[in-house]
């Protein structure tokens, strides 16, 4: 038998792809959103954690999060990943409010 997403079977999860150019604009694929950005860094969040590109005079040229795609041109001096999203709280706030 098989399961569909109403019966709870997650859908696949959002590969993701960074493409840079002479250090002046970042391609990225499977944003799934857009944490906070400023002329010094954007953070976007991905299904497998955050990525943080940091800079100078960074600004967003396109965002489409419904095909999870962003562009980012400036001088892009470095490129951050994050620990991925928790999937179960721990700790004794998730005990008290279970």
């Amino acid at each position: 038998m098989v399961k569909d997403a109403a019966e709870g079977k997650r859908p696949p999860m959002r590969a993701h792809t960074i493409h840079t150019e002479e250090r002046k604009r970042a391609t990225l694929t499977g944003i799934t959103d857009v944490a906070s950005f400023n002329e010094q860094e954007v953070v976007m969040l991905t299904e497998e954690g955050d990525i943080t590109l940091v800079g100078e005079d960074l600004h967003i040229s396109l965002l489409n999060l419904e095909d999870g795609r962003l562009t980012v041109e400036g001088r892009i001096v470095g490129i951050e990943y994050g620990d991925a999203p928790s999937q179960k709280r721990s700790g004794i706030l998730s005990r008290v409010f279970r």
